[in-house]
């Protein structure tokens, strides 16, 4: 009876012990920080902005993009009709280099695929160069 005793907590340890593993896996994982598959990301904003661009430092409180894009409206004032325009940071006043974003405000991240829209404006814009 003390072998079968024996046996039985050397069971319940493994199995309290594997639980532990899974759980511990999980919460590491959970905290993870994603993967960068593609080399522009969109990154959406709590203010409704969206900018795009390549991230970097994903496990920081701080997102830092390079080469950074966004999406502005202009009205034709001879027409009226409303034409959506990728635009290049680095333009303004400040001419920024980067942009330095806290994790806090970010909504959503997701990749620019290589065959999308923007992925080829940016592409062109650079051959423009």
């Amino acid at each position: 009876m003390p072998k079968l005793l024996a046996w039985i907590v050397a069971l319940a340890a493994f199995v309290l012990a594997a639980a532990a593993g899974i759980v511990a896996y999980q919460g590491w994982r959970l905290q993870a920080p994603p993967s960068i598959s593609t080399p522009f990301h969109a990154v959406l904003l709590v203010n409704g902005q969206a900018f795009f661009g390549r991230l970097n430092n994903l496990d920081s409180e701080y997102l830092v993009l390079h080469d950074v894009h966004y999406i502005q409206s202009r009205t034709n004032p001879e027409t009226k009709q409303v034409a959506n325009v990728l635009v290049k940071r680095g333009q303004e006043w400040h001419a920024p280099d980067r942009m330095i974003v806290n994790r806090r405000h970010v909504i959503l991240l997701e990749p620019v695929t290589e065959g999308s829209q923007v992925a080829k404006l940016i592409a062109e814009q650079a051959t423009k160069k």
